[in-house]
């Protein structure tokens, strides 16, 4: 049965995250309505990542196994002819049985818009967070450079209520950050983190805490402190949804 690996890129303002739910809107139920038009079966679209609602992808990865026989150009055609318009295949192609888009990725990007004003946007205020106060740039690079590395970042996960206490001890919270840049032009701050994995909500709630610096409300000196408690009640706030953007998965 073809393995195909997709990349999509879609704007999530108006979508319930990645995954299916029932009676919602989400990336993963239209491309598998999409699919089930074209090859006259429902596969599971596997995605490299559960995205939250409002968070956009510019490089999301997913793959599915179907009994339909089509050269990866008709797929990528096919798919984008039924999807929303918010929704595009950027690229289709079969790959060995063993490519899983979660499992087999080593290296994921994201990357989050700030703008830094005392007025909010009249254009484009689905795709960042306006924050008001004055931030000190300096400061939250400070604080990122402690943040870069191997660490357990439990104090920056968010909770996701489908899963249960034990199990979410079991796994681990150690990710490694090879890469976190900020970027400040006028008014406008881009934050980008690269990892070999994220937990849930871990680059928004890093954002909120970064946000916390740059207000003054909190010092670069605690942020050892916060991954050392290993508790969410610790971490600083999660920023909104609509700034985060998943950019580029890489893989082996």
């Amino acid at each position: 049965m073809p393995n195909i690996k997709l990349v999509i890129e879609y704007d999530g303002t108006r979508y319930h995250g990645w995954q299916r739910q029932p009676n919602l809107p989400t990336v993963q139920g239209a491309l598998e309505t999409a699919l089930a038009t074209i090859a006259k079966q429902r596969p599971t679209v596997i995605g490299a990542g559960r995205t939250d609602a409002g968070v956009h992808a510019e490089g999301q990865v997913a793959n599915f196994n179907v009994n339909a026989r089509l050269p990866s150009a008709a797929w990528m055609r096919a798919l984008n002819s039924l999807l929303p318009e918010d929704i595009v295949i950027v690229s289709a192609q079969k790959v060995s049985s063993r490519f899983h888009a979660r499992f087999s990725a080593v290296r994921k990007i994201y990357r989050y818009r700030i703008l830094n004003r005392r007025y909010p946007p009249a254009i484009g205020r689905q795709y960042l967070w306006t924050v008001y106060s004055p931030l000190d740039i300096r400061r939250m690079k400070s604080a990122a450079k402690v943040l870069l590395g191997k660490h357990d970042f439990s104090s920056f996960r968010g909770s996701d209520p489908s899963e249960d206490l034990a199990r979410r001890k079991k796994r681990s919270a150690v990710c490694h950050i090879r890469r976190l840049d900020l970027a400040k032009r006028r008014d406008h701050l881009l934050i980008t983190i690269e990892a070999d994995r994220f937990l849930q909500q871990m680059v928004r709630t890093i954002v909120g805490t970064l946000v916390e610096v740059g207000r003054g409300r909190l010092s670069p000196r605690e942020i050892p402190l916060l991954l050392k408690k290993k508790d969410r009640r610790f971490g600083g706030p999660t920023a909104p949804p609509q700034g985060l953007c998943l950019v580029k998965i890489f893989y082996k």
